[in-house]
């Protein structure tokens, strides 16, 4: 997928050396079609890691996209600079007149916080608001979807006894497969999990709007969809790097505050001097290019000015 990003943005040096096709801002100007609209909130600590993990999936697709982020005006960022932030990221403030083909907010590392005891919680809520009548299809990821949940929908997420962490086997479901967003999937597959909160299977099939869609035995929910497609709720982190588990256990086994738990079925023989087993990105590739296709780009309407009619 062509991607028109700024040429100065990190990720774009990092995507042109993994050949994936990033279309520069003057050769976009060129093309007489409609790219599609991307919002991407990024509220992960790593902005730069996240935002190319991200970049580098919505490329699997011949759609043109053009992409804005932004971050919490709310929040003070520690692990990105004032200059990256300036130069590459918007507030809400600054794009809340716009009208989006999709939305994708990251995780956070706020899980065992109440939602409103996290600082940027009213500012979240009123994009999640906005998101009703300005996005035409929304994408939750780990921490936002169980918050996104608890916005839309009053689904409480609840603590384990324990961080979840590892790379787990999920199943689906040959009815649940004429849903297109698993259009493709094995009805076994894997994906990344890193969280101490969960959402409740009961609590989620009371809410009528909403299927789960995929789930693990091990981990739970994974992949919840409204309806009607307008929004889609992932647990794990399906767009995590092959060492990001291994960056954040060596993190965290540095910190002798934290209790650490080594990422499950992720080491070969569980053994993490071991080698890395990456088993879940084709999951993660066609999740993403599912999406996007099947409804953001086949159903929004060509005037984005008309999701306010909707």
């Amino acid at each position: 997928m062509p991607i028109k990003i700024s040429n100065d943005l990190p990720a774009t040096k990092i995507l042109k050396e993994e050949n994936i096709f990033v279309m520069d801002e003057q050769r976009a100007t060129t093309q007489r079609i409609r790219p599609l609209q991307l919002l991407i909130l990024n509220i992960m600590p790593t902005k730069i890691v996240t935002e190319t993990q991200l970049l580098r999936l919505l490329s699997n697709t011949p759609l043109q996209i053009e992409v804005d982020l932004i971050h919490m005006a709310s929040h003070d960022s520690k692990n990105v600079s004032k200059e990256h932030l300036l130069a590459f990221y918007k507030t809400f403030d600054e794009v809340k007149e716009k009208n989006y083909d999709g939305l994708i907010i990251t995780g956070a590392p706020v899980e065992k916080l109440d939602f409103e005891d996290v600082d940027y919680w009213d500012e979240m809520c009123e994009i999640f608001e906005w998101a009703k009548t300005h996005v035409f299809s929304s994408f939750f990821i780990c921490w936002s979807s169980q918050a996104a949940l608890h916005y839309y929908y009053d689904v409480k997420k609840e603590l384990l006894p324990k961080k979840l962490t590892g790379v787990y086997q999920h199943h689906t479901s040959i009815d649940k497969m004429k849903r297109k967003i698993l259009r493709g999937f094995d009805f076994q597959f894997f994906a990344p999990h890193s969280r101490y909160t969960t959402v409740n299977r009961d609590d989620i099939l009371k809410v009528d709007d909403l299927d789960i869609l995929a789930e693990s035995d091990e981990t739970g929910v994974y992949l919840v969809a409204s309806k009607n497609g307008k929004q889609f709720f992932v647990t794990g982190h399906p767009e995590y790097d092959p060492e990001t588990l291994d960056k954040e256990y060596r993190r965290d086994l540095a910190n002798p505050s934290i209790e650490s738990e080594m990422p499950k079925n992720y080491y070969l023989n569980d053994n993490h001097e071991d080698e890395i087993l990456v088993k879940w990105r084709s999951h993660a590739y066609l999740l993403f290019a599912n999406w996007l296709n099947y409804y953001v780009y086949q159903e929004t309407p060509f005037n984005l000015d008309d999701l306010n009619d909707r």
